[in-house]
């Protein structure tokens, strides 16, 4: 039995749609724009295409889109500054520093110095802390995707085992919280991971999130089990002709989807939801600012 594929840009579109009536409403009813300041530094190829992408479907939805691009050689002090001032600016509801920063910028500090309120990428430290305590956190766009598409599939995923391969603090921890979070039994599982095989084959639910290409075969799952690749990895591909690739993911798809239950492909699968996230992650940072109830269904 084939697997369902799980598509992740049908469902991010739904997504988007579900903030974009939000969004509408905010106007409407409560005079408010959500609005969504992304912070680029230097001139990183894929990092453009990003931020020119969250530009988009943020005006795409309604939202007012502030983008702040620096030059590669821009100092410390003038970044803090910028972060600073967006901070303070009531029009900016979510702010998103695009990584990595050059190599002279102390990333760990100017994330940390986002108001924790406005971090819509979830990786200040204090939403970290809240994340792991249970409380009500910004919670990190590409989990937050892959929890949205477990729970759509699943409906309710408590008492199910779970393990997320891969221990980042961007991916891996973060979904292990929020599996926790769904009342799942939770295993990280990584690169030392002792007889990592067995470990996988007793999951209801894998996520993939260790950057290595197509190292998760089919037979490490569990017959119906849920796999979730967060994997987005650049291999050559010479049948396309010279110096040509193509995208893979963590897992080995066509191997994994003859046992698996369920499937995102890579690409069209996680990835689009991570955008969608952020725009629902920014929607719910305006409505906790204004006092407003949470948009349901687009949280953790």
């Amino acid at each position: 039995m084939a697997a369902t594929i799980i598509d992740g840009k049908a469902f991010a579109a739904r997504v988007r749609g579900q903030v974009a009536e939000h969004v509408a409403r905010l106007k409407e009813v409560h005079g408010l724009t959500p609005g969504l300041a992304v912070v680029l530094v230097g001139e990183d190829p894929a990092s453009q295409v990003y931020v020119r992408s969250k530009g988009k479907q943020t005006v795409e939805v309604g939202m007012a889109s502030f983008e702040h691009k620096l030059p590669a050689e821009t100092d410390q002090e003038t970044l803090m500054a910028l972060v600073e001032q967006l901070n303070s600016d009531p029009s900016v509801h979510g702010i998103l520093v695009q990584l990595p920063l050059p190599d002279h910028l102390d990333e760990e500090a100017v994330l940390n110095a986002i108001n924790p309120a406005k971090d819509v990428d979830g990786f200040h430290i204090s939403n970290v802390g809240l994340l792991g305590t249970g409380q009500k956190a910004m919670v990190p766009c590409t989990p937050l995707g892959c929890l949205m598409m477990l729970r759509e599939h699943h409906g309710s995923l408590s008492g199910m085992d779970a393990v997320v391969i891969g221990r980042s603090n961007i991916v891996g921890k973060p979904m292990a919280q929020l599996l926790l979070g769904d009342s799942c039994t939770v295993t990280i599982a990584h690169s030392r991971t002792k007889d990592l095989p067995e470990v996988v084959r007793r999951a209801d639910i894998v996520v993939a999130a260790v950057g290595r290409p197509e190292m998760v075969p089919g037979d490490w799952i569990k017959p119906g089990a849920s796999v979730i690749d967060v994997g987005i990895n650049r291999v050559p591909a010479p049948e396309k002709g010279d110096g040509k690739t193509r995208l893979v993911g963590d897992c080995q798809f066509d191997s994994c989807a003859e046992i698996a239950g369920a499937i995102t492909p890579v690409p069209g699968g996680v990835g689009p939801m991570t955008i969608a996230c952020l725009l629902a992650n920014t929607l719910t940072a305006t409505c906790r600012a204004a006092g407003l109830p949470e948009p349901e269904g687009l949280t953790a």
